[in-house]
C-alpha cells in the first residue's frame, strides 16, 4: 500500500539495567546466548504495515531470524456470525512456509497455534463494531527463528490496527525460556530446544492487562511472578515500538 512505512530495527528490554552480557555458569560450564544477547535483552525488532496490498490490513515483523507476515481480510459477510449472535466473528489461521526451517515438518501443530492466536486476539477486538460479519487473520511464518507464536501475535495485532479494526488496545507478546537456573527472554530456536520450561504472556500494554498466559514445565509461584514481571516490562517496550510504527504511517500519509 502506498504511504505505508516501517520502523527501524529496535532493541527493547524490560529496563536499561537488564542489558548485561556476562557469562553465567550452566551445568558447570560458562554459557552465553548463541546470539550474544544479554539474558534479559530481546532481539532487534523491525515492523512494517501495508505489506500485502490486496488485504484490508497487513503487517510484516522481523525479530532476529524470525520473520512473519500477517494479512487481515474483512469485515465481510459471515453466515456463521449471523446464526450465533449480532457480534462479529474472528477467524485465525497460522501456517509455515515449506522453507521456514530445515527441520520444520509434521511436528508443527498449526491448528493449535491458530487456536492460541485466536485466544490472544478475541478479547482485544471490539466485536460489536462489526455485527454479523467476520474478520479473517492469516499469519504466515516465513522463517522460524524461535519465539514464533509471540511474534505472530504481535504482528497480527499490528495488522488488525492497519485494517482499521476497532481494538481496545494493541497486543504485544513475549516469551521466556527457563534454562538451568536462568531465564532468557525472547529465546531463539536453539535455546527453545533445550529449555526446561517456558512462559509466554500476551497483554494489552496501555492497559497492563494480560489476555493470555501459557506455561509449560515446572514453575514455582515465585518464579512465575518474577518472569511475568519481566515479560510485562518487555511487552510495554514492544508496545511502544508498535505504536511508533503506526504513528510513522500516519505521518507519511499527511506528507
Amino acid at each position: 500500500m502506498a504511504g505505508k512505512s516501517g520502523s527501524a530495527p529496535t532493541t527493547y528490554s524490560p529496563s536499561p539495567a537488564t542489558h548485561k552480557k556476562k557469562r553465567i555458569p550452566i551445568a558447570d560450564a560458562d554459557w552465553v546466548r548463541p546470539d550474544n544477547r544479554g539474558f534479559y535483552q530481546c532481539r532487534p525488532a523491525y515492523l512494517r504495515t501495508g505489506a500485502v496490498s490486496t488485504a484490508a490490513g497487513s503487517a510484516y515483523a522481523e525479530f532476529g531470524n524470525t520473520k512473519v507476515i500477517v494479512s487481515v481480510f474483512g469485515p465481510r459477510e459471515s453466515k456463521k456470525a449471523m446464526m450465533y449472535s449480532d457480534t462479529g466473528r474472528l477467524n485465525c489461521n497460522v501456517s509455515y512456509t515449506s522453507f521456514a526451517t530445515p527441520n520444520r515438518g509434521q511436528g508443527s501443530d498449526n491448528k493449535e497455534l491458530s487456536s492460541m492466536l485466536h485466544k490472544a486476539l478475541e478479547g482485544v477486538i471490539i466485536l460489536d463494531s462489526f455485527p454479523k460479519t467476520c474478520v479473517d487473520v492469516f499469519a504466515l511464518v516465513l522463517e522460524s527463528g524461535g519465539s514464533d507464536l509471540p511474534v505472530v501475535i504481535s504482528c497480527a495485532s499490528l495488522a488488525l490496527a492497519d485494517a482499521g479494526i476497532l481494538l481496545y488496545d494493541l497486543v504485544a507478546s513475549v516469551s521466556v525460556s527457563c534454562i538451568g537456573k536462568n531465564f532468557v527472554i525472547d529465546p531463539i530456536s536453539e535455546e527453545e530446544s533445550y529449555q526446561d520450561g517456558s512462559l509466554m504472556i500476551t497483554c494489552m500494554p496501555s492497559r497492563n492487562e494480560v489476555t493470555q498466559l501459557i506455561v509449560s514445565g515446572g514453575w514455582s509461584t515465585p518464579k512465575i511472578n518474577e518472569v511475568m514481571e519481566l515479560c510485562l516490562g518487555a511487552c510495554s517496550k514492544l508496545g511502544e515500538v508498535m505504536r511508533s510504527c503506526l504513528k510513522d504511517v500516519v505521518t507519511d500519509l499527511k506528507e
